[in-house]
This record gives C-alpha cells, sequence and structure tokens, in this order.
C-alpha cells in the first residue's frame, strides 16, 4: 500500500510544483499588463487573471491538497505513532510547511491583483518565482540523501544555486530592457 500511495503523492508534487510555477509567472503577466496602453490592459488584465484563478482553484489547490493528504498518509503508513522520525523527514516537513507558506502567499497576490492592487513589481515577481525552485530542491535533497547529506555540501550548493538564479534573473531583465 505504501508504494501506491507514495506513487499518488509524487504525481501530485509534481502537478503542484508545475502550477506553483506557472502561477507566479501569470502574476508577472498581469503586472506587467499595467504598463500597457489603456486598451491592452483592458484585455490582458482580466485574461491573465482568468487564467490565474483557474490554476489557482482548477490544478493548484487541489494538487496542493492532494500531496497534503497523501503525504501525511504516507507518513501514517511509516510511522503510524509519528514517534522517532528521522532528521531528514523532520527538515523535509518544516520545508514542506514554509512551501505552504509560500503557497498561501501566491493566494494573497492573487486576491490582491483580482482587486487593482500592483504593489509587487515584476523583478521582484521573478525572484519570488525562483522560491519554489529551491523548496524543490531542498526537499528532494532530504528526501533522496535522507540522513546520509552532507551539510556543508548542502548549504554551499544551495547558496550556488540562489546565487546562479538571481544572476540568471538579472541577466535576463538587462536583456530584455535592452530591447
Amino acid at each position: 500500500m505504501y508504494q501506491y500511495v507514495k506513487a499518488w503523492h509524487i504525481i501530485f508534487v509534481v502537478t503542484w510544483f508545475a502550477a506553483l510555477f506557472y502561477q507566479v509567472r501569470l502574476f508577472i503577466y498581469t503586472r506587467e499588463a499595467q504598463d500597457k496602453s489603456e486598451t491592452e490592459k483592458n484585455i490582458l488584465t482580466p485574461q491573465f487573471l482568468l487564467m490565474a484563478k483557474r490554476l489557482l482553484f482548477g490544478i493548484n489547490l487541489p494538487s496542493a491538497l492532494l500531496t497534503l493528504i497523501l503525504g501525511f498518509w504516507m507518513l501514517y503508513l511509516y510511522s503510524p505513532s509519528f514517534k522517532d522520525l528521522p532528521t531528514w523527514l523532520i527538515l523535509k516537513l518544516i520545508f514542506v510547511t514554509l512551501l505552504f507558506g509560500y503557497y498561501v502567499s501566491l493566494h494573497r497576490i492573487y486576491l490582491n491583483q483580482k482587486n487593482g492592487i500592483f504593489n509587487l513589481s515584476s523583478s521582484f515577481l521573478r525572484i519570488w518565482n525562483e522560491v519554489a525552485t529551491v523548496f524543490l530542491i531542498v526537499i528532494v535533497f532530504l528526501v533522496v540523501t535522507k540522513d546520509n547529506i552532507s551539510w556543508v555540501y548542502a548549504v554551499v550548493s544551495l547558496f550556488g544555486i540562489i546565487m546562479a538564479l538571481l544572476i540568471a534573473i538579472r541577466l535576463y531583465k538587462t536583456i530584455r530592457l535592452k530591447k
């Protein structure tokens, strides 16, 4: 039974992350639509908001809930008493909790944009988009390496990836502004 629950859990983790990555892209497009001509803005904003709503409630929310339910089911099958959990699993649960906080922040961004509040720049949203990438990397490495993880290597690698992502965002912005 555990393997079947695990397989479904992985499937919904994948669909959830796909939705998380695209969700913020839609927020970026919606934000950037505000800088267009009035005609373009009036066409693009409702379309992007509709797409964001459908993604948020049609894919993102169900995937997040199924990931959570299947994750707890797996946790129960792994350790019915929830006692003596290995360190890697406790850390994974902490990062998953933080990931749900990130997910809730996407709901807040959606509601703000839906209400015409565009207080986040597209540059900030591009960086915010990469937060899900960092969560994905950390969680996958914890699950794969378990208690055999080298903390020095993990921290240095994570810092390197974050720096690479920030440099890539900066380069993209430079190239975009030159056009």
